[in-house]
């Protein structure tokens, strides 16, 4: 069934014009350089220490690996990390 709707909402966004991240809720992840990431659409921090924050999402979370990381802002749904970035995933 959520496959169903989550087809039917791709199609509606498409006809619509209206970004796909809002309609399927999905995370949008902005980063610059090495040093800033900035996310929307986060349902809040799993874990968080200077060298990982991990991130819960709709679908899984967000691993941030690195060092010095900071969280600089945090809204009910948006999100700014600084420090230096190595890796970020998304996992299932």
């Amino acid at each position: 069934m959520d496959k169903r709707r989550e087809a039917i909402s791709k199609a509606m966004a498409e006809l619509l014009e209206i970004p796909r991240d809002l309609v399927l809720d999905l995370p949008k992840l902005t980063i610059v350089g090495r040093n800033e990431l900035y996310l929307e659409n986060h349902r809040g921090i799993i874990e968080y220490n200077l060298n990982r924050v991990r991130i819960n999402l709709s679908r899984g979370y967000l691993e941030i690996d690195g060092n010095n990381l900071e969280i600089k802002a945090l809204m009910a749904e948006e999100m700014s990390i600084c420090g230096e970035i190595h890796t970020v995933k998304y996992m299932d």
